[in-house]
């Protein structure tokens, strides 16, 4: 399953293929049946996009016959340059989408969701085994097709009831009851008490507003009716608030709050929704001060009584790293300036808060690439920090969701533009040191992207618990895992901001050499220290008083340290900066193989319509032709009947002539013969 970066569909290429299967782009039908589904240019589009997805660029030579068709597909196709293969997908899909919004629900059986009709039953089978004293039960996955045992791709997740909620680090599939919502991706979660709220999200590239609540206690899920608040006439009608996907769900006292998203017809600015759960009512949030401009795939993170804004993609498709903060005693929006250097604009990254202090961002994506760069911003001094990250180190990944437990930060699915992510994985934040927890297998709920994540209890204890996602197909599923990562700390405040945790590691194992030296000269020993890290060498003789060298020996060992430390950071922070212009020219160049992509198509549709205004200056001047001919015509006719009209006034003159002199008609006749 590969992946790229898009506000109405994050899973390629299953999705690509499904429309250009249903647009007739892989060989089902003609491209006469193409050009009967959309009009020549869109198709001509599509044509070079396609080609661009599947073949790559544009190698072949511009074709020499004059052949208008083979002329603009060519120059289409070849006007893409280097665009990436992803985004030419995403394009595609993109336009067919705007041009044709029914299309994934008219794609055929089999070609959108590439599973089989074979119904699949769930056998689990757990043995238990005590390792060291600990119960961990061995989970066994069977599965059959019409009675035949086989393989599950779920095998990874336990399909049982909630006894098994007792096993800790392991996903489990609860048997939840009542009507289960659509499936879904990018929507909004949160829990108040023991009950899990979902609203909106996308399905088949279509906005949803419904909400739904899951109780946490008999799991059972249940639509929420609610009503608008007409903020003019403060009336009331039933219904659900608008449709959007790639928002953010804050619960707030009894209230719940969405803030900002992608909807059919965007509003210049962040919209703050409010549904109260006392009376079901959704109502639009008066905000003050200057509000962000609309966006979607933002992390919203609430902070005391404020909520952090940062990043996402707004309505045109512009990637932002900007930074705003909302206050819910006064409803004001602030945009605060930060130093340091801030994260690359993305969207679909996760955010969380340590301590109430430190801001984190890991992961998003750009328009083409993943990252998995881990960014800390200092609420109280607003600057931002990239410390390096220890343990093992997460793969890049966008499109993911992740809770805090404690000190602990839990990230769980994703994708990275091939495949997506298997690992849940785990941060302590106070020391940064990143673990995994769990792996799955197969095309599980828990490995897509868009999925939502949130902490509730049972039995007393936490739980994670996650709904839906997209993987190639839209899920609707709840899987549970009870973590084991306790906080071994209370969570504090950081003594400095995160960077001094790594500068301190890194050279930690520089001055042991000088403290075992330290330790010689007290032992009366003679030894000799070489520094290579400041290219400085130490040379000690046998000392008089112990006392004095051992002085001089700290104080040598401070300077080094403190010289040190100013090179481990300069270093640093020389290697992040490096990173963020790389980051900042890949997006950029990106951004330009998409503008390159447009102007193909301009290019495209301008050459077309410079071929129709050929065709109908020929035209106009063939009509001009056969008005000049009309006109001789014309003027002929009207000569020829002047001509007979003075004929036959010679004639009639003639006759009364004759009548008047009273000459015979034969004998003037015989005159005229004569």
């Amino acid at each position: 399953m590969a992946m790229a970066r898009a506000s109405s569909g994050l899973a390629y290429p299953e999705r690509f293929y499904a429309a250009a299967s249903y647009a007739g782009f892989d060989g089902s039908t003609s491209s006469a049946g193409v050009t009967s589904k959309f009009s020549n240019d869109v198709a001509l589009l599509l044509y070079a996009l396609h080609q661009q997805a599947t073949v790559g660029p544009c190698n072949i030579s511009k074709p020499r016959g004059w052949s208008p068709v083979e002329q603009s597909k060519w120059a289409s196709w070849h006007g893409l340059g280097n665009m990436a293969s992803t985004e030419a997908m995403r394009l595609f899909v993109k336009i067919l989408e705007e041009e044709d919004p029914g299309w994934y629900s008219r794609v055929p059986n089999g070609v959108a969701e590439p599973v089989t009709d074979v119904e699949v039953n769930t056998i689990t089978i757990v043995d238990p085994i005590v390792e060291n004293g600990i119960y961990a039960p061995e989970t066994k996955s069977v599965s059959t097709e019409n009675g035949i045992p086989s393989e599950t791709q779920d095998k990874d997740v336990v399909s049982e009831g909630l006894g098994l909620v007792a096993v800790y680090d392991q996903w489990i599939r609860p048997s939840v009851s009542g009507q289960k919502p659509k499936p879904r991706y990018e929507h909004g979660a949160a829990v108040i008490g023991d009950k899990m709220y979902m609203y909106g999200g996308n399905h088949n590239g279509r906005y949803l507003g419904d909400i739904h609540m899951l109780d946490l206690r008999s799991w059972t899920w249940s639509k929420v009716e609610t009503k608008l608040q007409d903020e003019t006439t403060e009336s009331q009608s039933s219904g659900s608030s608008a449709a959007c996907a790639g928002h953010s769900l804050i619960a707030w006292g009894n209230k719940l709050l969405s803030i900002a998203g992608h909807t059919k017809d965007p509003s210049n600015a962040i919209q703050v929704r409010e549904l109260d759960l006392l009376t079901n009512i959704w109502s639009t949030v008066k905000t003050y001060g200057k509000p962000p401009v609309s966006r979607g795939g933002q992390s919203v993170t609430l902070v005391g009584s404020t909520l952090v804004i940062f990043g996402g993609q707004d309505a045109k498709r512009a990637l932002l790293n900007d930074l705003h903060i909302l206050d819910l005693e006064t409803m004001t929006w602030d945009e605060f300036d930060s130093v340091g250097v801030s994260p690359s604009p993305r969207s679909d990254h996760a955010a969380a808060v340590h301590a109430e202090r430190y801001l984190l961002i890991f992961g998003g994506g750009s328009h083409a690439s993943c990252f998995n760069d881990l960014h800390v911003l200092d609420l109280q001094t607003m600057e931002w920090s990239r410390p390096i990250q220890q343990g093992q180190i997460p793969t890049p990944r966008a499109g993911h969701a992740g809770v805090t437990v404690g000190e602990n930060w839990f990230i769980v699915g994703g994708g990275d533009n091939k495949s997506g992510v298997s690992e849940t994985i785990v941060l302590n934040m106070s020391t940064l040191v990143w673990s995994v927890v769990t792996t799955v297998e197969g095309r599980v709920p828990v490995a897509s992207e868009g999925l939502s994540l949130v902490v509730g209890s049972y039995d007393g204890e936490d739980v994670l618990v996650s709904f839906g996602g997209y993987n190639g197909r839209y899920n609707n599923e709840v899987d549970v895992l009870k973590p084991s990562h306790k906080s071994t700390l209370p969570a504090k405040t950081l003594e400095a901001v995160p960077d001094s945790v790594s500068a301190v590691v890194n050279h930690t194992n520089a001055t042991r050499d000088v403290e075992s030296e330290l330790e010689a000269v007290q032992d009366g020993r003679i030894r000799e220290i070489t520094v290579d890290d400041v290219g400085q060498d130490l040379k000690i003789s046998k000392p008089k008083g112990s006392n004095g060298i051992l002085g001089t020996l700290k104080a040598e060992k401070e300077e080094l340290e403190s010289l040190l430390s100013k090179e481990r950071l300069t270093s640093v922070k020389l290697e992040q900066d490096l990173l963020e212009a790389e980051a900042r020219n890949t997006d950029l160049y990106e951004e330009l193989q998409s503008v390159r992509g447009q102007l193909a198509a301009e290019q495209s549709r301008c050459f077309k319509l410079e071929v129709e205004v050929a065709e109908l200056r020929q035209k106009l001047q063939t009509m001009e032709s056969l008005q000049k001919e009309l006109e001789l015509l014309q003027r002929q006719k009207a000569a020829s009947e002047q001509a007979e009209m003075m004929a036959k006034q010679r004639q009639n003159s003639g006759r009364m002539w004759t009548w008047i002199t009273g000459a015979p008609p034969g004998q003037n006749k015989e005159d005229e013969d004569h």
